[in-house]
């Protein structure tokens, strides 16, 4: 169901009104906050649903997110998303950040499944040429069953065939949260298949706050935040970051889990979020909310504006401090709930290691009372 400002704006356009835009957009901010925008009804809906919450970059889905395969996209409707893009100030090429289907797994070790898998990967990076864009983000996909040196080399291979039948879209490896095989939860991942692509200048990365988290990157104050960058810089490279995914995480550190939270509710907290609102080097990327919303898209026009809010706010500030415990507060049953489930969690995995020991123990103990 699509959200009530979205609804609204829709059926304007549709009668040919003036748009009135809920959430004013604040033009020329150097940091590009945006978020996941819908596109039902025409894929040019997304631009002025992005206009509506007043974001300066915005994500979409440049085919239904369910269907493996979708109808083309109309010259016409291209061209009126173009139009809108030009016409509202967002540059196609840097501020647009389409997200790929999810059950694209370009690792995938069965045959047929990956050959499907790259026929809606190529289709969607050709959408991106036709709309004009130039970033493409997607998950990296799972080794399932299967090797994972294997699945690191298998993804970089489709992704060099990807590049061969395209122009321009450049393809945004987003890191993970690292539960399973999933491809990308250390950023040496991400490094390795980087290292197998050919042409570097068509490959980038997004750095997902609530992946980060959850695999076990912390991020919550500046010490680890900066540490964090610094090993980004080390391992992958400073010239590959082209995107930023802004969630808290409903899940604790280290818990595995893709878990996206509203900002200051989780365990990241507030203040990494202070932090990313005066990053110099994050200025002119796409930083897109993927928080929960439900159907009231108002809470990216709201997260937006406290990002907004959050720009020269120091550390001290008595009204920060304020309004960080205010959204902590709000987030403490969630926290709770999830941090029962990740105890719980630890404690059966020490359970059973500590199982596997002693019957390794004893095994060894009979080897050696046989041998004697």
């Amino acid at each position: 169901m699509p959200p009530k400002g979205i609804k609204k704006a829709a059926k304007a356009v549709k009668k040919g009104e003036p748009l009135s835009f809920q959430y004013p957009r604040v033009t020329g901010n150097p940091l590009k906050f945006g978020a996941h925008v819908g596109m039902a009804g025409g894929i040019s809906n997304a631009v002025t649903n992005a206009m509506n919450i007043g974001a300066n970059s915005f994500a979409l889905f440049v085919k239904s997110p369910r269907k493996w395969v979708s109808p083309d996209i109309k010259d016409e409707e291209a061209k009126k998303f173009i139009d809108l893009c030009e016409k509202y100030g967002y540059n196609t090429r840097t501020d647009v950040l389409p997200h790929g289907t999810y059950f694209i797994n370009l690792a995938n070790p069965d045959e047929a499944k990956e050959a499907q898998s790259y026929n809606a990967f190529v289709d969607e990076l050709k959408r991106c040429e036709k709309l004009n864009i130039g970033l493409y983000n997607f998950h990296p996909g799972s080794a399932l069953n299967g090797s994972r040196p294997d699945a690191l080399k298998q993804l970089a291979k489709n992704i060099n065939r990807a590049i061969k039948e395209t122009s321009f879209v450049k393809i945004i490896i987003e890191n993970m949260a690292g539960h399973g095989n999933l491809i990308g939860s250390t950023l040496q991942d991400i490094r390795d298949v980087i290292d197998m692509v050919e042409d570097k200048s068509r490959v980038g990365v997004c750095v997902d706050t609530c992946h980060s988290f959850a695999a076990g990157y912390d991020l919550s104050d500046q010490d680890k935040f900066d540490e964090f960058w610094k090993q980004f810089d080390t391992v992958i490279g400073p010239e590959y970051l082209c995107a930023i995914h802004l969630n808290d995480s409903k899940a604790p550190l280290g818990a595995n889990r893709d878990l996206h939270q509203k900002l200051g509710y989780g365990f990241l907290g507030l203040e990494v979020f202070r932090i990313i609102a005066n990053t110099e080097r994050l200025q002119n990327l796409p930083i897109i909310l993927e928080t929960p919303v439900g159907d009231d898209d108002s809470v990216y026009g709201e997260e937006i504006k406290l990002l907004e809010w959050l720009q020269n706010k120091p550390k001290d500030d008595t009204e920060y401090l304020t309004k960080l415990e205010e959204l902590y507060k709000l987030g403490s049953k969630e926290r709770a709930e999830q941090l029962k489930k990740f105890e719980s969690k630890v404690a059966k995995n020490e359970k059973a290691a500590s199982k596997k020991r002693s019957g390794s123990d004893i095994s060894s103990m009979l080897t050696k009372k046989t041998k004697a």
